[in-house]
């Protein structure tokens, strides 16, 4: 029987949050913009604990929080970057294929994930922490992204964060879906999609959509080497996001699995030997 891992917090929210949205809708509704920046901290299995134990650690600061950061291997550096409520860990798969193709795996807890600190976090600060980390390691030879980390390096890249190759596993690209996986999570309805819409828009100025990555792809500053990489049978993100992404950047390069889910994708052989075969840029088995 598969372990359920959900956060105790989080069924507590899914129980109560369509009641309170029913009753006192506003207050709810508040509540909900709270979450969407603030994320859930899972158990960390045995593996990634060993995984951290044989990395080399370094600190940066990104808005004030100190993030903790990884490094396993010599070489040029590949960067990681992981989904919300996620971690560099979750990459532990990745590290001695990347190792032995001749490549320094790079990884960090992202602002108030992890080993790093905060409660909340957004956009800006995964870029900062981004840019923080070039300083460090200088520009890596691609970038590994699964889930929000995909958006955020994105993000990064249409504001001028030097990006030449990108692989995004798994990534949200579409504003109603991103915000509907939210409201699946927790159990809420199109009355708190609306007021989170208006309230982006009132707060930032610019819709919600403006911070998905189907606005960022259109409006890089240089080309981006895009690989995405989904499964067609992921339940958190759906699969016609990344299909999505490829009509908007045409050359970006969509291969799919099936079976893997949203986070087994990351544990998958196959998976890693396309990602190291992109990098290293040779011939990818489509």
């Amino acid at each position: 029987m598969k372990k359920d891992n959900t956060p105790p917090l989080l069924k507590i929210i899914r129980w109560v949050y369509p009641k309170v949205e029913t009753i006192a809708p506003s207050l709810a509704h508040r509540y909900f913009v709270k979450l969407f920046f603030t994320p859930l901290r899972y158990p960390v299995p045995d593996k990634e604990k060993k995984a951290e134990t044989f990395a080399e650690k370094f600190v940066i600061q990104a808005n004030g929080k100190r993030v903790q950061c990884y490094s396993w291997g010599k070489g040029k550096p590949v960067l990681f970057v992981h989904g919300w409520g996620g971690r560099a860990t979750q990459f532990r798969r990745f590290v001695k294929p990347f190792n032995a193709a001749g490549f320094k795996v790079v990884g960090f807890d992202g602002p108030a994930h992890g080993n790093s600190e905060g409660k909340t976090t957004s956009l800006l600060e995964f870029e900062e922490a981004l840019n923080e980390i070039y300083k460090q390691i200088g520009e890596p030879v691609a970038i590994i992204a699964h889930s929000f980390g995909g958006a955020a390096t994105l993000f990064s890249a249409k504001n001028g964060l030097p990006v030449s190759k990108l692989v995004n596993i798994a990534s949200p690209t579409i504003g109603d879906e991103i915000i509907n996986t939210y409201l699946t999570a927790i159990n809420g309805s199109g009355s708190t999609a609306k007021y989170f819409r208006d309230y982006v828009l009132k707060t930032q100025g610019r819709s919600f959509d403006e911070f998905t990555a189907s606005y960022f792809v259109k409006h890089l500053p240089r080309p981006v080497d895009l690989l995405l990489i989904h499964d067609e049978k992921d339940k958190e993100v759906h699969v016609k996001q990344a299909e999505h992404l490829v009509t908007l950047y045409p050359t970006a390069r969509l291969i799919k699995t099936s079976g893997l889910g949203h986070t087994r994708i990351l544990k998958d052989d196959q998976v890693i030997r396309q990602c190291v075969t992109f990098v290293r840029g040779e011939g990818l088995e489509v």
